[in-house]
């Protein structure tokens, strides 16, 4: 039996965040990084430090987000480049 990253493990269970839910709004989250106006050139999710989907992937747990997912294509205020 493999065992599973803790993130990978969590996000077989979680559902995708809503950009309507109140936690996303307050960070303006959008699921397309090209809707938010303040989101600069190459900034998403997927780019983010807070991100914790696997490299390629579509969707993933977010560190803002405990138990929800975000689009690898989304952003939000939050967003900080990763190191």
């Amino acid at each position: 039996m493999a065992l599973r990253s803790l993130p990978s493990a969590l996000a077989a269970d979680a559902q995708l965040l809503s950009a309507t839910a109140p936690e996303a709004q307050a960070v303006k989250y959008v699921e397309n990084a090209k809707e938010a106006k303040a989101a600069t050139p190459g900034s998403s999710c997927a780019s983010c430090a807070l991100y914790q989907g696997s490299y390629g992937s579509t969707q993933g747990p977010c560190q803002l987000f405990p138990g929800k997912l975000v689009k690898a294509s989304g952003w939000c205020s939050a967003w900080a480049p990763q190191m």
